[in-house]
């Protein structure tokens, strides 16, 4: 049976190196002949702002729905990003904060501080980009971010993330190390694609 793949790209921007990056990843794991469903966050269209909480609903906009539905439907997940001041940029925490609710991707249990993990048996790849290096951000920040959205984010929703990779400096990156960049997240996608 193919392996089901969700490929989210979390950049705004139209093009990026997130976007180059996912194009290699998703050519390695079709390659392997894995089933993939892609967004990117560009085309998304939606209101990133949960207004009031938990405390009451919005409806979803299509490309939240959309979102969920691919989420759900796949296997495994592979999330694209830059680390902007520390963490992912605004409009892709936006789409986390409206659809990862209560009910929906985990579900506090009643008179409890505990909670259920609704896409326990999921795995996922993350990989960002960044202008810091990946030595600075472990030493001086303690790869917050890392644990955030490895922990925090998947991990509190029962996904397991199986490769977590950072790719820096991208400013200043030569063509040579953007093409070895992307042989590494081919590689990724292919292992991905053979699961």
């Amino acid at each position: 049976m193919a392996a089901k793949l969700f490929i989210w790209v979390g950049h705004p921007r139209e093009t990026s190196l997130s976007h180059a990056l996912a194009d290699a990843y998703q050519r390695g794991a079709e390659a392997q002949g894995a089933e993939i469903r892609r967004m990117n966050l560009h085309d998304m269209d939606f209101d990133p702002d949960l207004t009031h909480g938990y405390h009451q609903r919005k409806t979803h906009e299509p490309s939240l729905v959309e979102f969920l539905d691919n989420t759900k439907w796949a296997d495994h997940l592979a999330w694209f990003h830059p680390l902007w001041w520390g963490g992912m940029p605004a409009k892709m925490q936006g789409v986390i904060d409206r659809t990862f609710l209560p009910g929906i991707t985990f579900a506090y249990r009643e008179n409890s501080s505990l909670w259920d993990k609704l896409l326990t048996g999921k795995t996922a790849d993350v990989t960002v980009t960044a202008d810091t290096p990946g030595w600075f951000l472990k030493f001086m920040y303690g790869n917050a971010h890392k644990h955030r959205i490895t922990k925090q984010v998947l991990g509190f929703t029962g996904v397991k993330v199986t490769n977590y990779s950072h790719f820096a400096t991208a400013k200043t990156a030569s063509e040579a190390k953007i093409h070895d960049w992307t042989q590494k997240a081919y590689n990724i996608g292919a292992d991905a694609g053979r699961r």
